[in-house]
């Protein structure tokens, strides 16, 4: 347990990127390190000391694409947290802890009636609790929260930091989708940094069949060890065409192309209207990726085909035990996803991750002020 200090170091998002359309054109955005002073705990409050702290898209989008924050620049981003409670509520202090993505105000008429994930007045890490988020040394969150890790069982707990979102996001999904044992199931953008999550936890969930759909085919080839049982490569193919392979496997292996439920996790346009297409008699789409393209739909479809389309938000944290468990007996494996860099990398990670789409691992960075 490190020891209790009396300021916070963060990399903060002093700008996002701006882009003005009058000019065309584009203002970088800026990260620069701050120092600010460690605030007076409220009762029921504790201080994270951060192990490491995913770069999700989200933060990406916060960055890069002028999607908005809560609280205003400068901010640290970053919700993807783990790290060592070290001040604050007694009962916690020396544990080792997975911070959820989205806290509930567990007052509210969505958290009483279980959708507390989509809390309203929900505290969120790097968007919607002042300054503070998990690019930081350290960080103030409720206790009541928290995810106790009570043994890291080999892993180092900054690689835990994903089970914050990229792993409970895809649970939280199941769950929305009421995903049963012997569904079938597709996942488009298997490949993803949620996605190879996303194949893993509807077969340990129990499905009878998962298809990966994504673009590369090496990275498809390596979902077949992670959940996949077949996948499908969009590259020089149509939605039509890969409808038709979809259709084609299923007359294969004897399977019904009904009740089909279909997780969408790119947030890219091209991932969704894909989905849509996919989507067929008394199915489910659950929209699991953010984006800001806008598509085009006959949702006369829905009420012909008596199918769903589902929008699923974050975690509740009750379920992080469960998923946090799943991972630390291998039922959901993240070893070969992750990847560990020095905090200080973070405008290159940025910059990086930014550029490549969907990066082969997920990174976590680890503090090194």
């Amino acid at each position: 347990m490190g020891d209790v200090p009396k300021t916070i170091k963060q990399w903060q998002m002093v700008q996002p990127t701006v882009f003005n359309r009058e000019t065309k054109e584009t203002t970088p955005g800026k990260l620069e390190v701050a120092e600010i002073p460690v605030p007076e705990l409220k009762e029921g409050e504790v201080l994270v000391e951060v192990a490491g702290c995913g770069v999700c898209h989200t933060d990406l989008g916060y960055f890069y694409d002028g999607v908005p924050t809560v609280s205003k620049p400068p901010l640290a981003l970053g919700h993807e947290i783990s790290g060592t409670v070290i001040a604050g509520d007694p009962a916690w202090i020396g544990k080792e802890v997975v911070v959820p993505a989205v806290m509930p105000c567990r007052k509210c008429i969505l958290c009483k009636t279980g959708r507390g994930n989509r809390c309203l007045a929900q505290k969120m890490p790097g968007n919607s609790i002042g300054v503070y988020g998990g690019f930081a040394s350290h960080i103030p969150v409720p206790s009541v929260d928290l995810c106790l890790v009570p043994d890291k069982k080999g892993y180092a707990l900054e690689q835990l930091a994903v089970v914050a979102d990229a792993v409970t996001t895809p649970y939280q999904a199941c769950k929305r989708a009421d995903l049963q044992p012997g569904d079938n199931v597709i996942v488009i953008g298997a490949t993803g940094g949620v996605g190879v999550y996303m194949a893993q936890t509807v077969k340990a969930l129990g499905a009878r069949t998962c298809i990966g759909i994504a673009r590369n085919p090496d990275k498809l080839k390596r979902a077949l060890e992670y959940g996949c049982d077949h996948v499908i490569s969009t590259i020089d193919k149509t939605n039509k065409d890969v409808v038709g392979e979809w259709r084609n496997f299923c007359k294969s292996k004897g399977l019904d192309n009904t009740g089909w439920k279909i997780f969408e996790v790119t947030g890219a346009k091209a991932g969704q209207e894909l989905a849509l297409d996919l989507l067929s008699f008394v199915g489910k789409l659950i929209l699991v990726g953010f984006g800001m393209a806008k598509s085009e739909y006959m949702f006369s479809k829905l009420m012909a085909f008596d199918a769903e389309v589902i929008g699923t938000w974050g975690c509740l944290p009750e379920y992080y035990p469960i998923v946090l468990d799943m991972v630390l007996n291998k039922k959901i494996v993240i070893d070969p996803f992750v990847e560990v860099r020095p905090m200080s990398t973070i405008a290159a990670t940025f910059d990086e991750i930014h550029k490549a789409g969907s990066p082969a691992k997920r990174v976590s960075l680890k503090p090194d002020f």
